[in-house]
């Protein structure tokens, strides 16, 4: 749960995070961010390879940016394509399967995921298996071609069949929050469901440093996620090829492996998670459908989040003056965190509703990016927080000096009783 951190589209990521990989082990002990317990799930996320591994690739992530360490010093050594010592049982190519396998070792997965690349070198290898904790298995490799080195590192996980999450691993990302160069979605002749991704290490593409990602969820939730880069690590390296090592087809292939449809099997199935229905979060259809709804005049809706945004969406109007952002969470059942969210300086309405206000630089916005807080809890726990930047975009440098909306004109839309369910 958020208790340092105010913007609501990053509150999203840490309950994501806890769900899908147990603690989120990382080298430094940080977070993806508080993202929160938006029930909805919206994993629309860069970082959603990271977030469903659980520490896939040792990273430290902060905000949409990170940091990848790549631990490990083994030394190079040649790899063929063909299987490894010891390879790892082939798994059923029927998508039916929901019996559990054996336990998979890290040393397994590391070396299936060599077994599946072409050939090459390899450097800096760490793994972990199916019995391992706090998270789920992956393997991470630097891999070199001969055309420089590359981080390659690739995930084996668990959702609920047909889930948000589920939905959300392969459902290309908003370019509002993501700079990418192409996404693409496909269904395999299984029944399976692939995105790719052609993106960058950070939202705003400053660094040149190429990050391409690929997710496989399978009829029966198994998911595969593998991520390359055109450098050796994402952080304190340099770029060291034009392009990340394997095109998307390879991509494709590599995740698509029945290798992996093992390691799936020996990974447990997700507890159920009963998640709400729309009605639940908000009655008025979609976030930012409502969220236009109350808008004051003379704002122009520019672009918005689609309409199935369960529990977030954001709208980006201008008013003349230049685009800003405008980003709503609407979370039920936020009881257990108001003492962490609402403190000093909280104001509390005559229906008991409290207010939490924060005016305060963007941290991940560009030069002169400020955001604008309004946080509200209801006496039943349900919390709607809706934010405002002076920017079209996250990491956007200010298109304007402050933004479109005042703090009475979000109190009031935060308030409003749209939010709230029917009845």
């Amino acid at each position: 749960m958020p208790v340092e951190e105010h913007d609501p589209f990053e509150d999203r990521f840490a309950a994501a995070l806890r769900h899908a990989g147990g603690a989120f082990e990382t080298d430094q002990q940080s977070t993806m961010v508080a993202r929160g317990e938006t029930r909805g799930r919206r994993l629309r996320l860069w970082r959603r390879a990271a977030a469903v591994a659980g520490g896939v690739t040792g990273i430290a992530l902060v905000g949409l940016g990170g940091a990848l360490v790549l631990p490990g010093t083994h030394g190079d050594a040649e790899q063929q394509r063909s299987a490894a010592a010891n390879p790892l049982p082939t798994a059923s190519p029927t998508p039916t399967t929901t019996h559990r396998a054996s336990p998979v070792t890290g040393d397994e997965v590391i070396r299936t995921l060599k077994s599946l690349l072409p050939k090459g070198k390899f450097s800096n290898e760490t793994g972990r298996g199916t019995g391992e904790k706090p998270a789920a298995p992956y393997a991470q490799v630097v891999y070199d071609d001969g055309n420089g080195k590359a981080a390659v590192s690739l995930s084996v996980a668990r959702v609920q069949p047909g889930s948000e999450e589920a939905r959300e691993a392969i459902r290309c990302p908003d370019k509002v929050y993501i700079a990418y160069d192409a996404c693409t979605t496909s269904t395999l002749p299984d029944g399976s469901k692939v995105m790719v991704m052609k993106g960058y290490e950070y939202p705003n593409q400053r660094s040149g440093t190429k990050r391409w990602v690929a997710d496989l969820i399978t009829p029966t939730g198994q998911h595969i996620s593998a991520q390359e880069w055109n450098a050796a690590a994402e952080k304190d390296a340099p770029v060291s090829r034009e392009q990340p090592p394997l095109s998307p087809a390879q991509l494709t292939a590599l995740i698509s492996a029945r290798e992996w449809r093992a390691v799936a099997d020996a990974v447990p199935a997700p507890p159920m998670d009963t998640e709400p229905s729309p009605t639940q979060l908000f009655p008025g259809g979609s976030v930012s459908s409502t969220l236009t709804s109350l808008l004051p005049k003379g704002v122009k809706v520019v672009d918005r989040s689609g309409a199935g945004d369960s529990g977030f969406g954001y709208v980006v109007v201008d008013d003349g003056k230049g685009r800003s952002l405008v980003q709503v969470n609407v979370q039920p059942n936020m009881s257990d965190v108001e003492g962490d969210l609402f403190g000093a300086g909280t104001k509390t309405l005559p229906d008991g509703t409290k207010v939490a206000t924060h005016q305060e630089p963007s941290e991940k916005g560009g030069a002169g990016a400020v955001m604008w807080t309004v946080d509200t809890i209801r006496t039943d726990g349900r919390r709607v927080v809706i934010s405002a930047l002076n920017a079209g975009a996250p990491h956007d440098d200010a298109t304007r000096e402050t933004p479109a909306l005042t703090m009475k004109q979000m109190e009031a839309i935060a308030t409003s009783a749209k939010w709230l369910p029917a009845g």
